[in-house]
């Protein structure tokens, strides 16, 4: 739910109002990141207009986005939630 929260805040969006995250991922893959032990560390994919990266640190996992630029333009900003776990 953290990577549906963060996009609704920045879009200033009702999270029921997005798109399901299932259709732009696969949950197991993003749950694997925080399971002990894994070798994936960062997983990306595209979410309502962003790239959605998500990094495994020492500190935890952390959400950024960078929005998705279309014909060297882009309409939206960068957002970072910080840790997340």
């Amino acid at each position: 739910m953290a990577v549906v929260s963060l996009v609704a805040a920045v879009t200033d969006t009702d999270p029921l109002e997005l798109e399901p995250l299932y259709n732009a991922v696969d949950p197991e893959a993003l749950d694997s990141l925080c399971a002990a032990g894994n070798s994936v560390s960062t997983l990306s994919f595209e979410y309502a207009g962003y790239t959605v990266v998500v990094e495994q640190s020492a500190a935890g996992v952390e959400l950024s986005l960078e929005p998705i630029t279309i014909d060297g333009e882009t309409t939206r900003g960068v957002a970072d939630s910080g840790r997340s776990a």
